[in-house]
């Protein structure tokens, strides 16, 4: 990871990647008038292109937190915990900016902002607890204590996620796609996921996973330089 930082192809292909699904996101010709004539998706679809990649890349790097963590307990350097912190705040402020797409499309296929939805309700929650990671640390002022409990934190609250986001919204009724019983909005994924809609889809899922380990990359720098400045 540390070598990684200090390359740039990534960095301008994170730019590339996210220019282009700015673009084609919103100027490709979708597939409503076939496969999702009956929904009433219609060009909020769009949103598709931006609203379901941030929540990919807040998977991808709450999972690099949770492995630093995991690499923290296993061996307590404290720049393991450094790297476990800045991805999972990244990782949050990308939950964050999920559900409220989320709530924006919400409001033009459902009607409102907000319906208590198994997968809105699920992700809200999961988010909480990730929010409560930070509140937890800021609360701590012995070092080592801190990092410890953190980072055990981090696994339980990775592990809540999960269920909470992928599994259990889909045992319940939900308007979400992909939910038990859902009707009228279509599952954009897998089969019924437009062959064209895949050129956008998954370049947003890798522009945006390097954009948020940009920004984590970032964050890095600055808490390093803060400790060296410190331990001066």
């Amino acid at each position: 990871m540390q070598a990684l930082i200090h390359r740039k192809w990534w960095k301008i292909l994170s730019i590339v990647l996210l220019l282009y699904t700015f673009i084609a996101g919103l100027l490709i010709p979708l597939p409503y008038e076939t496969a999702y004539a009956n929904s009433n998706l219609y060009e909020s679809m769009r949103n598709f292109f931006f609203h379901v990649p941030m929540w990919f890349s807040q998977l991808v790097l709450i999972s690099v937190s949770l492995f630093y963590s995991i690499k923290y307990l296993r061996n307590p350097d404290p720049i393991y915990d450094i790297y476990a912190t800045e991805f999972a705040r990244t990782g949050t402020v990308l939950g964050c900016l999920g559900l409220i797409t989320g709530s924006i499309w919400a409001n033009y296929t459902w009607g409102t902002y907000w319906s208590n939805d198994p997968k809105q309700t699920g992700a809200a929650i999961a988010l909480l607890i990730y929010i409560a990671y930070f509140v937890l640390r800021n609360s701590m002022t012995d070092m080592d204590k801190r990092s410890r409990v953190a980072a055990v934190y981090n696994i339980f609250a990775y592990f809540i996620y999960i269920p909470m986001i992928l599994i259990l919204p889909r045992l319940t009724e939900s308007l979400h796609p992909g939910g038990k019983g859902t009707e009228g909005n279509p599952g954009l994924g897998g089969s019924s996921l437009d062959a064209t809609m895949r050129l956008v889809f998954w370049p947003a899922v890798i522009g945006w996973s390097l954009l948020g380990t940009w920004i984590s990359t970032l964050r890095l720098r600055v808490r390093l330089l803060e400790e060296k400045k410190h331990s001066a």
